[in-house]
């Protein structure tokens, strides 16, 4: 099976309401997020012409739209934390999400923007966020 993976960088603050750490607190992520699709049928074989199982381009494109612009340079912060700590909705660049923003959510999230984008034929293989450069979550498919 082929499959082709583009990495993708973006600034996020977030916290986690219920948790008793130091994620409670808002704070900040330089995230690195890696997006890896495959094609069916590719096991044997070469790729047709134009013989690439999808764009770097295209899927950069696809990525940045669903996912990098709704999370680059925004507060992420669950509608728990707004009930809790109402005067954070004033913020002009939050973003409000149904679940605690944590790594795990936040791949669902890009799970559930990108997913559906993809070209037929394509699909979503794995997910895999860096909170930092040694810690990361991953959804596989």
């Amino acid at each position: 099976m082929l499959q082709v993976t583009k990495i993708f960088r973006f600034e996020t603050a977030h916290a986690l309401h219920g948790y008793n750490g130091p994620c409670r607190l808002i704070h900040g992520h330089s995230y690195q997020l890696h997006v890896t699709v495959r094609a069916q049928g590719t096991n044997t074989g070469y790729l047709p012409a134009p013989g690439i199982l999808l764009d770097f381009k295209d899927l950069k494109q696809l990525v940045n739209e669903a996912v990098v612009k709704q999370l680059d340079h925004r507060l992420v912060l669950s509608e728990a934390y707004l009930r809790a700590n109402p005067d954070t909705a004033m913020e002009d660049n939050l973003l409000v999400m149904e679940a605690e923003p944590s790594a795990e959510n936040l791949l669902i999230f890009a799970r559930n923007a990108i997913g559906d984008k993809l070209p037929e034929g394509v699909e979503l293989a794995r997910l895999r966020l860096y909170e930092t450069v040694d810690s990361y979550a991953e959804w596989v498919q």
